[in-house]
């Protein structure tokens, strides 16, 4: 089976095979500019290589490029766009911008049920990083106290050295002396509180002596009391020795605990024993 011969559409710039109507674009109304004949089979695919070497130029093409009519349309004419000569629909003068959403307009179906989460953090890891953390900044600062600390050192120094540096020597020394006595002041001051402190500290454990003891006497004599009491009811107890004579003693002198009493605590009535 033999392949019929394609061409290239000028319209759409595709290959077409032959018998197959191209499609139909709409064409600019208007007479069409006369153009000699292409002689020969193959000037059908002239116009669309016309067409594509425009595209490569900056700005539209001076001369109009024919387009053949492969059915019935309104007639040759122009391609359309933008710029006459050029490819449907394209100018490389067009620049294509994006569009950006505003603050008002609503979220994309995509992302309408999407809830933004933080990301997860991992307690011990957090734990580390916080105590590295922690760790760093005290070695910068105390890296920032030694580095002010020598600054200030060395800008003293500078300053002894100048031009006063007998004025500031002696105001130094006047200085130096005023904190040795203010240090000797403080300190007597600081033993006299450290003394005073010790006798009340002394103070306040005999007291607390004192009162110890005195508890341990009063506890000592309530004891005492409670073991003498004690030894006073043992006399009235029933042993195996006094048995025989206590149950004798309940016989002979029966008592009977059945009776009432009024509101003033006298008994009104008693039962009769069997």
């Amino acid at each position: 089976m033999s392949m019929s011969p394609a061409y290239l559409c000028p319209t759409e710039g595709v290959s077409v095979p032959w018998g197959v109507r191209a499609p139909r674009v709409s064409y600019p109304t208007g007479p069409a500019p006369s153009v000699p004949p292409f002689p020969g089979r193959h000037c059908r695919c002239v116009p669309a290589m016309l067409r594509a070497l425009s595209r490569c130029r900056p700005g539209s093409v001076p001369v109009p490029v024919p387009v053949l009519p492969l059915g019935p349309g309104p007639g040759p004419g122009l391609g359309h766009g933008p710029c006459p000569g050029l490819c449907p629909g394209w100018s490389p003068r067009v620049v294509p911008a994006r569009g950006r959403k505003s603050r008002h307009d609503p979220p994309a179906k995509s992302k309408a049920g999407r809830l933004k989460l933080p990301p997860p953090v991992d307690p011990e890891e957090l734990l580390v990083v916080l105590e590295r953390y922690r760790q760093h900044r005290l070695v910068l600062g105390a890296l920032r106290a030694e580095f002010r600390a020598e600054v200030l050192q060395k800008k003293r120094e500078e300053r002894l050295g100048g031009e006063n540096s007998a004025e500031l020597l002696e105001e130094h020394r006047r200085l130096m002396a005023w904190n040795d006595e203010e240090n000797a002041r403080q300190r007597a001051r600081r033993e006299e509180r450290l003394r005073k402190e010790a006798e009340e500290e002394k103070r306040r454990k005999l007291e607390v002596a004192e009162k110890q003891a005195r508890k341990m006497e009063a506890f000592m004599k309530e004891k005492e009391q409670e073991v003498l009491q004690l030894q006073e009811e043992a006399k009235s107890f029933i042993t195996p020795e006094n048995l025989d004579a206590r149950i004798e003693e309940c016989l002979d002198n029966p008592r009977n605990y059945n009776f009432a009493i009024d509101k003033d605590g006298r008994v009104v009535k008693r039962t009769v024993l069997s």
